[in-house]
């Protein structure tokens, strides 16, 4: 009896993955059907997410607003706009300059792999907007 065996250190092949690379592997690589159907599924779960998500986002907005409006109205509170609109162009250049700092190459990134993954994108936004439509 050979009691030899060869031993393989598999450790290494799930590192530096995300779970969607560890899951579908490389999807560029697979038949276009395929990279079609997991746009479309991964489009109309992400559709019908968003869709549920703003949804709720909005009423709680809304429902904001009304009540903010109202105690104003009531006398509740004093709102000074001049300070709010201040706050809110001061955060505004904050953002954008810590998004470019963070950030950089976003959109030539996003274009690369759009341009790679061609059906991929087409089944995601076909599938986005019938999962918005329900």
């Amino acid at each position: 009896m050979d009691n030899s065996f060869e031993i393989l250190d598999l450790s290494s092949l799930g590192r530096n993955k995300t779970w969607v690379q560890k899951a579908f592997g490389d999807i560029s690589k697979r038949s276009a059907a395929q990279q079609i159907t997991i746009g479309g599924v991964s489009g109309w779960v992400s559709g019908f997410l968003f869709i549920k998500v703003t949804k709720a986002v909005v009423v709680t907005m809304g429902l904001s607003l009304v009540l903010i409006q109202v105690a104003q109205h009531q006398g509740y509170i004093k709102i000074n706009y001049k300070a709010i609109q201040s706050e809110i162009k001061k955060t505004k250049d904050v953002i954008n300059k810590e998004a470019n700092r963070h950030y950089p190459g976003v959109v030539e990134n996003a274009k690369r792999f759009l341009q790679k993954n061609m059906f991929l994108a087409g089944g995601f936004a076909g599938g986005f907007l019938i999962g918005v439509a329900f």
